[in-house]
Formats: structure tokens, sequence, C-alpha cells
């Protein structure tokens, strides 16, 4: 079977078989616990600020990523204060990534940036239309950062001739935190998964290194290996009857 399917399949059964009888795996469900994480302190982190479409995708992409900590969707790049779902303005959906610099680079980032959208789409991302999803823009803080994305911009319109890459290299400003229905979409619309990491309340929900990574498991996002290998620790908590994932 595939692993791009099995986790589908184990979470629709699983939850069939709790519903109807619990009792027979001897499965217990917790009471919402804290997060225990690796974590490296806060100033050793570096933050990435991308626009590539729809953010709920955006998150899901960059979230599964070995290095990165903390996944946050938002909206930036334009002029208006306090921007809402419903009322942007000019600005375009957004995700913030904070990542530990000593596992992945910016370099690396850029890479998935330009692999996860269409930086030639002019109004919209697949079947997702509209001036908020149309934006392609790295973020940038700082001179080093302007270079690699330039430099990558550059790599990226010699792919094709025929057409022009539209994404823009903007410096950051200000990033607005989008509404809390937002943030870690496709994890929230698998119930199965949030019962594994013990109910997270929402706060927590949104800074957890875990929660990021299952967002992208979720959404079938994830690098195939690292789409394997929660596989293998969710089968292994399925083996042993007791579902709390604490990391991946």
């Amino acid at each position: 079977m595939k692993s791009s399917h099995l986790h589908q399949i184990v979470s629709y059964c699983i939850l069939a078989i709790i519903v109807s009888a619990d009792v027979t795996l001897g499965i217990r469900f917790p009471n919402p616990i804290a997060q225990i994480t690796g974590n490296p302190p806060d100033q050793f982190l570096k933050t990435a600020v991308f626009s590539l479409g729809s953010f709920w995708r955006a998150e899901s992409v960059f979230g599964c990523l070995d290095g990165v900590v903390k996944t946050t969707v938002g909206y930036a790049g334009g002029s208006k204060s306090n921007p809402e779902y419903r009322s942007l303005g000019d600005h375009a959906e957004s995700v913030q990534i904070e990542y530990d610099p000593r596992l992945i680079n910016f370099r690396q980032l850029l890479e998935i940036f330009w692999s996860s959208h269409d930086s030639r789409q002019v109004f919209g991302q697949g079947p997702d239309v509209g001036n908020q999803y149309s934006r392609s823009i790295i973020f940038i803080n700082g001179t080093e950062e302007s270079r690699l994305a330039a430099l990558s911009k550059e790599r990226e319109q010699t792919k094709s001739r025929s057409s022009i890459v539209t994404t823009q290299i903007q410096q950051l400003v200000t990033f607005y935190q989008a509404e809390p229905e937002h943030q870690k979409f496709e994890l929230k619309r698998n119930p199965f998964l949030l019962q594994l990491i013990g109910n997270m309340p929402e706060e927590e929900l949104e800074k957890s290194s875990l929660a990021a990574k299952l967002n992208g498991y979720a959404a079938e996002l994830c690098p195939p290996r690292i789409q394997s290998r929660i596989d293998g620790k969710i089968n292994e908590i399925i083996r042993k009857g007791w579902p709390i994932l604490r990391d991946v």
C-alpha cells in the first residue's frame, strides 16, 4: 500500500472502531497535555516569510520540514493596518516560518518555495483564484537574504524564457497573524491526529512544532521520507494502544 494513502485509511478505520468499540483496543484518550519538545532557544532561530498562494497549503508545505520549529499563517506585503481574512486590502496570504539554521537554511527554504507553486501564474494558484492568492513574494530581512532571493529568482527564470517569473522580492515590514481558525487548518480537519497529540488547546497548537509537522502530514505534503516516518510512528502507537504522539 502506498504511504501517501496509509494515514488516511488508518485515521478513518481507527476512528470508526473507537466510536463503536473503543474498549476492544484499550485506547485511552487523554486530557490536554503539554507538549515536550527539544526546540532550541528562540535566540538561535531565524524567521522567513513567503507568499505562494493559499496560506493553508503553504503552512502545510513548510511545516513538515526538519529544522522548521514553528509555522504561522497571516498577511503581509500591503499597506492596510490590521488586515482580516475578509478584508485584506492589498496584503497577500503569507506564511511565517521559524527555523533552526543549524538544520535548515534560507537557501533550502527558497527551493521549497519555488517548487511549491507556479511563480508564473498571475491571478491565483491552482484552483484558488483571486488577488490574495496571486502574489508570489519572497520577503527578505537583510542583505544576505536579498542576495539569495535574487539569485534564486534568476535561476528560476532560466528554466523557461517563454513566460515571466512574477515573484516579487520585498523587504518585510509587518507580518499580521491570521485569525485562529486559519492556523494549522489541515490538522484541525483530522480529529484522529488531534487526539494523538493530546487535544492541545488552540494557543499551544499554534506554537507547536509537532502540530506543524502533522499539519503537513494531514495534507499529504510532507517529503516522502518524513511522511513514511510519521506513518511508522502512528502504526507503533496503534499497536501499543496508547495514542500520545510526542514527536515525529
